[in-house]
Parts: structure tokens; sequence; C-alpha cells
């Protein structure tokens, strides 16, 4: 009797253990790591940057897919409908869960209750750039020309709702100017027509924009960030300009479906915290300006409901709404 007592409490506890070694060995396949926009764009190089400093930490591969589209709305709504296993995970950013829930009346997913913030990893200024035809060589000269000509000069964006979009938005309204606004499915289409001359001006993440800039090919008028970008020391920022309240880029992070469980989340924030330690990582964060964010769960979480309320702020004074 005592044998058989025994050997039952023997089969329990290894039954209560089996759920626990499986989770252990997470990851055992390779991760899909979904980018909410098309190719080309400063989202695009965080994410294929962290992949490919993750993959040998976790021991898979983080396979990078980019499903362009709506501001970054469909792409997270794919990774908001994934199986919450870990195995499908999304970049989201200012735009996405910032700029997003604040401009459209109807998302197809929830910026909260969707996910589970995993860690904010690299903020990044973002820059506003024109075609050399332009005739302004600073941001007041620039000023000066679109108040003369109302809706003349063209900015494209990577998108309704996006940072580039609200952000812009946000400028005129405090410039007193008015651009036409002419938003693309993302930032490489954009900056293709920027670079043709097909509009007059753009605003993007500075990574992705600074080669066209050093190149001589657009032309940077204002940086959005804290301080000077050490990439553009020359280039202003809105504050300095007098555009006091325009501080604050863009931020990349990994979120990941909601009931995602917790031994994943925590197994996923180590990885990018050791890749992004790796030499690699740091170069190329500093090449493109990148500041480290980093953090906990919590942190980040934290980050994207103040992103939110700054972004309703925005949209209400510079009355942006889509449908």
């Amino acid at each position: 009797m005592t044998s058989r007592r025994l050997w039952l409490a023997s089969l329990a506890a290894a039954s209560l253990l089996l759920p626990l070694a499986a989770r252990a060995q997470y990851p055992e396949r390779p991760i899909k790591l979904i980018v909410p926009f098309a190719p080309g764009g400063s989202t695009d190089i965080v994410a294929r940057l962290l992949a490919d400093q993750m993959a040998p930490i976790l021991g898979k591969a983080v396979v990078v897919e980019n499903r362009g589209g709506g501001g970054g709305a469909i792409g997270m709504d794919v990774v908001a409908k994934s199986r919450p296993d870990g195995y499908t995970i999304g970049m989201a950013t200012v735009s996405t869960h910032g700029s997003n829930p604040a401009i459209y009346s109807r998302l197809p997913y929830d910026p909260v209750k969707d996910f589970v913030p995993v860690v904010n990893v690299m903020s990044v200024p973002s820059v506003f750039v024109v075609h050399p035809s332009v005739p302004a060589q600073t941001m007041p000269e620039f000023i000066k020309l679109a108040k003369a000509k109302p809706g003349h000069y063209t900015f494209a964006s990577p998108g309704n709702s996006s940072l580039g979009h609200a952000n812009i938005e946000h400028f005129m309204d405090l410039a007193g100017i008015e651009l036409l606004h002419i938003p693309y499915k993302g930032a490489g289409q954009a900056a293709s027509d920027a670079l043709a001359g097909v509009v007059h001006a753009m605003t993007d993440n500075l990574p992705s924009t600074l080669p066209n800039v050093k190149a001589g090919k657009l032309r940077a008028l204002a940086v959005l960030s804290p301080q000077r970008s050490p990439a553009l020391p020359d280039v202003p920022t809105y504050a300095e300009l007098g555009f006091t309240e325009m501080r604050e880029g863009g931020w990349f992070g990994l979120v990941a479906p909601a009931g995602t469980p917790a031994e994943v989340v925590k197994t996923l924030n180590a990885a990018v915290h050791k890749a992004m330690a790796t030499p690699a990582f740091q170069a190329t964060m500093k090449e493109i300006s990148g500041v480290p964010m980093a953090g906990t769960p919590e942190q980040f979480a934290a980050q994207i409901q103040e992103a939110m309320a700054r972004y309703r702020r925005i949209a209400q004074k510079a009355n942006i709404k889509l449908d």
C-alpha cells in the first residue's frame, strides 16, 4: 500500500513538472518577428539588427516578416491575433502604440489589452528633410516659404496616423503653416519620392534617412529629440527653434500577444538585454544615433501609456482623426 501511494505521489509530481519542463525548453523552433511597416524603414532596420543578435542567444532563428499597411495597424493586428506562445512577436512603435490609438477612431487591435509588453529597445530622433530643390537652407526659411504659399509645399510620411504624420500636423499647428500631406505605405516609398523630388519634404526616423542626408540628396532642417544628434551636430532640434512642445522622437520595442506566459516574456526580455550588449548592436546603435531603452516589461507598459496620452493631446489640438 505504501509503495502504491509513493508511486501515485511520484506520478502526480511528475505531471506538475511537465508543463514547467516544456516551457523551460522555449524556444524549440524559430521565432517570427512581425515588422508592421515595409522594408527599408527605421523599424525594419532596428528589427533586423535585433533579430540577428538575438538568434545565437536564444539558439533559434528570429525571422523578420514585414506586414506593412494601415500605419502599422495591419501588422500589429497579426501579432494580436497570433497564438500566445512566444513564437510570434511584434515590433511596436510610437505609431502603433501611441499615435494610432489617438488618431484612428477604429483599430483592429487594442494597444493595451491585446498585447504583453516585453521590452522597449531603442529610441531614435526623427528628422525633417527637404529636397535640395527647395530654396530653404534652414527651418525658419522653410516656414517663411510655406507661409507665402499655403498648401503648395508637400510632405511625405510613412502613412496616415504614422508618427511622421502626427508630428508634422503638430508642427504645422505650432508654426502656423499649411503643408499638403502625402501618405505612403511605408517609409521606403516615402523616401523614394522625397529623393526624386516628387514631394518637397519628408519626416522620418533618423536611421533610415541619415545616409541620404550625408550624401547631400536630402537637406535636414530639424531633428525631433531632446538634444541635437551627434550624427547631425549642425541641425537644431525643434525645441531650439522655438517649438518646445516637440521634444521626443520615436522608439521601438517588442510586444507579444496577450496571454503569452510570463516565463516566455522573461526569456525574451533577457535575450534582448544580452543582444543590446553585443559589440555589433552597440556599434550600429551609435551609427544611427540610437539611445538604448531596455528596462522591464512594466516600464515599457508605462511608456506605452505615456505615448498614448501625449498623442491624444496632439490629435485633439491639431484636429487629426481618421476612420
